[in-house]
């Protein structure tokens, strides 16, 4: 016979936080990977910073990391619409990976750089797809025996999404040639407009500008019809802020 009575309270604590180039939401990639230039780190939170919490995992070099959409709203809605389907078509919330979920619980698979146990514990990442200021509820090695399984069905998104060309105008070029890490922002700038962060709902006028922003900096940028009728987006400027 079912049980229906009420299910208990469940209590989650962060056992560390993120620090990333993602300030806000806006411009994070939509999946871990695909901005591998991406810099990361999980700093552990006492009492889980103690170095035996993270004994031989850096035999391990990609992680699961569990953890809370701490910028989306406390509510969820059964119906989506995934960017990856224009915006216009809808799919169940339990058929997708929106942020709008009942519980705003998200899973990222990340690149593990390096361990740092010196002074608490933090963990260096790559390709990471977290804001900064993520609160991470739990860390688990990824298995690629058990867990990669490249004969499985991806439903509405088969494939990886299609990646518009990146150029940078000379006042973007030029604020670039002054920078120490010229080389890494501009290979995270060309991975993550070159997945087109605009909103799905979107025109190509262009005169209109876009803004995102990575580490400590605004980029503005546009897109930009070619004679042959594709797009691009142009990187116009580079603004601290």
């Amino acid at each position: 016979m079912s049980d229906h009575s009420s299910p208990p309270a469940i209590s989650l604590s962060p056992i560390g936080i993120i620090e990333s180039d993602f300030p806000d939401k806006f411009g994070v990639p939509r999946q871990p990977g695909l901005a591998p230039s991406a810099r990361a780190a999980l700093q552990l939170l006492p009492p889980y910073d103690d170095p035996l919490t993270v004994r031989g995992l850096e035999a391990f070099s990609h992680l699961w990391l569990t953890f809370l959409f701490h910028h989306s709203p406390e509510r969820w809605t059964p119906l989506v619409r995934p960017p990856r389907l224009g915006g216009n078509r809808r799919v169940g919330v339990f058929a997708s990976r929106s942020t709008h979920r009942p519980n705003r619980l998200g899973l990222s698979l990340v690149e593990l750089i390096g361990v740092d146990t010196r002074d608490g514990v933090r963990l260096r990442l790559a390709g990471a797809d977290l804001v900064h200021g993520t609160p991470v509820l739990d860390i688990k090695p990824y298995l690629p025996w058990a867990e990669a399984r490249p004969e499985a069905r991806a439903g509405f998104a088969p494939e990886a999404p299609l990646q518009l060309p990146v150029c940078f105008a000379h006042a973007a070029e030029a604020t670039l040639a002054k920078r120490d890490d010229a080389a890494s922002l501009r290979s995270l700038i060309e991975e993550v407009l070159s997945q087109d962060p605009r909103p799905a709902y979107r025109d190509d006028d262009e005169t209109r500008r876009y803004g995102v922003r990575l580490r400590e900096l605004d980029i503005r940028f546009r897109v930009v019809a070619t004679p042959d009728g594709s797009r691009l987006l142009e990187v116009l400027e580079i603004v601290p802020e």
